[in-house]
């Protein structure tokens, strides 16, 4: 079933990282379960980090069919990569994600080390130093990866500061990822933690607006409440507004595919032509 251009590939799965924490032998057959859903397009790799791949290995089993396609998360850096990816060979690694200390050294050891294919996100600081880790990256094939969330009210970037991030993005061409707190598709107050979460939608739309070099425009649609109002703006986009969206914002890590699709379809934008059927929640 098809997936529309801006939902494709859009959910990382990351349901081994906190808050979702789900153990290896329960989240790789659900993760195969997701590839095969009438959802599958939606869906990108199985995130998982380096020091679990022997873990990971084990929880997948014989190979019966295609190889799983994972997200290396490398909490070491580029330093671990070569030592990673050798690990990591059972599997089709899609992509890799590192933080980096010294940011000329890591896009040197990628250039050396990254096999042909593989995308590299790099997470950058959430301070005054974004900017200039952008100017690194720009003009390189690797992308950026912001945090957008946590286990702490302080792991989530205020509406001008994501906006001030997309905003550099944009003007420098380099895409971007993002992690946490991220898998309901519309801004609220969570109601137990009272953390303010950001919505994915809200992310895409702002996206568009960051291309646009509009800086109100940009923060507006992240501080958006509406789910009507984000809903009907994601209705109303053009192809050619879609494609430059998803060229800036490729994909969110998030610990349920389930929650973000739901929100989808209780905002009448299923992730397919169908409306999800309720095993797919």
């Amino acid at each position: 079933m098809s997936v529309p251009p801006l939902l494709r590939l859009l959910f990382d799965d990351a349901a081994v990282f906190p808050p979702g924490n789900l153990p290896l032998a329960e989240a790789v057959p659900a993760h195969r379960a997701h590839r095969v859903a009438r959802y599958a397009d939606a869906v990108g790799p199985f995130l998982c980090g380096a020091g679990r791949l022997a873990e990971l290995a084990a929880a997948a089993g014989p190979a019966d069919g295609p190889a799983l396609r994972v997200g290396l998360v490398l909490p070491g850096g580029s330093a671990s990569l070569a030592e990673a990816l050798a690990a990591a060979a059972p599997f089709e690694i899609a992509a890799v994600e590192l933080v980096s200390a010294d940011l000329p050294k890591t896009v040197a050891v990628l250039d050396e080390r990254l096999p042909a294919g593989t995308t590299a996100y790099v997470e950058l600081p959430r301070d005054s130093r974004v900017e200039d880790a952008l100017d690194v990256l720009a003009g390189t094939p690797y992308r950026a990866k912001f945090r957008t969330g946590g286990l702490t009210a302080e792991a989530f970037p205020g509406v001008y500061e994501l906006a001030g991030s997309l905003m550099a993005c944009a003007e420098r061409a380099v895409p971007y990822k993002c992690t946490a707190g991220l898998h309901n598709a519309v801004r609220h107050t969570d109601p137990v933690t009272g953390f303010e979460h950001h919505g994915f939608l809200n992310v895409l739309l702002a996206a568009l607006a960051a291309r646009a070099g509009d800086r109100t425009g940009t923060a507006d649609a992240l501080r958006e409440r509406s789910g009507e109002v984000l809903a009907g703006a994601a209705r109303a986009l053009s192809d050619d507004q879609v494609t430059l969206i998803r060229e800036s914002f490729t994909s969110f890590g998030t610990c349920s595919i389930a929650e973000p699709l739901a929100d989808l379809a209780d905002l009448g934008l299923p992730a397919t032509t169908l409306t999800p059927h309720l095993e797919d929640r």
